[in-house]
């Protein structure tokens, strides 16, 4: 009997000990993998020597290109020839029954053929519509996923599903457990790094918390670069103030914040210190990054960009300078793709707004040896359907049970 209570003891004490670890040391545990990557410790991160990953991957970053709104796959990537038979035709129930509908509840539902063409590109006879003629030059570049599936119907929910996995607000975004894991390349830079865009029909509202770093440190949260104008606010330095100035200034609140961090343990102070010493980086590093007058004028001509236009052809090339600097999660947003009615008008602005950055991109990643380290991901937050919704011109409402989306490069 003593035996066994000495056992029980041993055990329990060795169960607290393992809790009491990890307790202390799960934000250091990302920290230790930020150190890794950046080759110098980190503020709060616990003194580890760690070597490479032991399954090394190719793949340094991701750019995401969200098309907010959800394009419809039926006239992108998803041909659909028997639904183009039953155009006009009363929807059979047995496809819809029991199925979530929109808008559409309640109406009559009549199928939707496809509103343009489609035709095979590439080696591989990629089906790809001619609302997309730049998709099709790289179709040999791209891997379509035509089976994709959502839980949520609505736009913003969908987002935060697409984002974090769940539609429960609070959960790290999938930009941030990258940079949380995997920590940046970039010194100078934010890891997580997010630009907005739009054009085309009814743009619907991004909200920040789909890069929030939810219960993570928020120091792994995106952050935001303005499209048009001033990149960051507040992020000029003031007027009369020199860069030895600021450094002092900056080293005395760190000061400060480094006392409060050895009274209270709070991790957010931690990112607060991170927060001041990168701002002060940035000060430099930012406007380096959105001068793009070293750019040639066939690199602006591929994209179609116009440097501080605020487009998307210009976020794309942000992106890539992003990339060539370390930023590790890159998350491009162009809102318009929300089509329930006038959808062929709506699709040749967002198409011809899209399609030929999205290949500019590839091409200039291509080129420069950085694609096969690069994962792009592109697509929105669901479908459309295939029955016709009439605002305006024939629309579809949103679809959930079956989308297209694609990736590229990654290796």
């Amino acid at each position: 009997m003593q035996n066994a209570l000495s056992e029980q003891s041993v055990r329990d004490s060795l169960a607290a000990s393992r809790r009491t670890f990890l307790s202390r040391t799960g934000v250091g545990l990302g920290a230790v993998a930020l150190s890794t990557l950046m080759g110098e410790g980190v503020s709060g991160a616990t003194s580890v020597s760690s070597g490479p990953p032991h399954l090394p991957s190719r793949v340094k970053r991701v750019i995401f290109l969200c098309m907010a709104g959800g394009p419809s796959h039926l006239e992108t990537f998803d041909e659909k020839p028997r639904l183009a038979e039953l155009d006009g035709q009363p929807m059979p129930e047995s496809f819809t029954q029991g199925q979530p509908i929109a808008q559409l509840q309640g109406q009559e539902l009549k199928c939707l053929g496809p509103l343009t063409k489609f035709g095979r590109y590439g080696e591989n006879g990629q089906v790809i519509s001619d609302f997309l003629p730049w998709h099709q030059k790289m179709a040999d570049e791209i891997c379509i996923l035509r089976s994709m599936v959502t839980e949520q119907i609505n736009h913003d929910p969908a987002h935060t599903f697409m984002n974090t996995g769940t539609a429960l607000s609070g959960r790290p975004s999938m930009g941030s457990w990258v940079n949380y894991g995997l920590g940046s390349e970039s010194h100078n830079l934010p890891g997580f790094v997010v630009l907005t865009s739009q054009g085309g029909r009814n743009p619907q509202p991004i909200a920040s918390r789909q890069w929030s770093a939810g219960f993570l440190p928020s120091r792994y949260q995106g952050v935001e670069l303005n499209s048009v104008g001033d990149p960051v606010h507040y992020i000029s330095r003031p007027p009369g103030t020199t860069v030895d100035q600021q450094r002092q200034l900056v080293d005395t609140i760190q000061t400060l914040n480094k006392h409060r961090l050895s009274e209270v343990g709070n991790p957010e102070i931690e990112t607060r210190i991170a927060a001041y010493e990168m701002a002060f980086r940035m000060q430099t590093s930012v406007p380096d990054l959105v001068d793009f007058s070293d750019e040639p004028k066939h690199i602006l001509e591929l994209y179609g960009a116009t440097p501080g236009d605020g487009t998307y052809a210009s976020n794309c090339l942000m992106a890539r300078r992003l990339a060539e600097r370390g930023v590790r999660f890159i998350h491009l947003y162009h809102r318009g793709w929300d089509h329930h009615g006038g959808l062929v008008n709506y699709m040749n602005i967002c198409c011809s707004l899209t399609d030929q950055p999205t290949y500019a991109l590839i091409q200039d990643l291509k080129q420069r040896g950085m694609l096969d380290e690069t994962l792009i991901i592109w697509g929105g937050e669901f479908g459309r359907t295939p029955m016709f919704q009439g605002k305006g011109g024939a629309g579809r409402d949103h679809h959930i049970k079956g989308f297209s989306m694609w990736m590229a490069g990654g290796g």
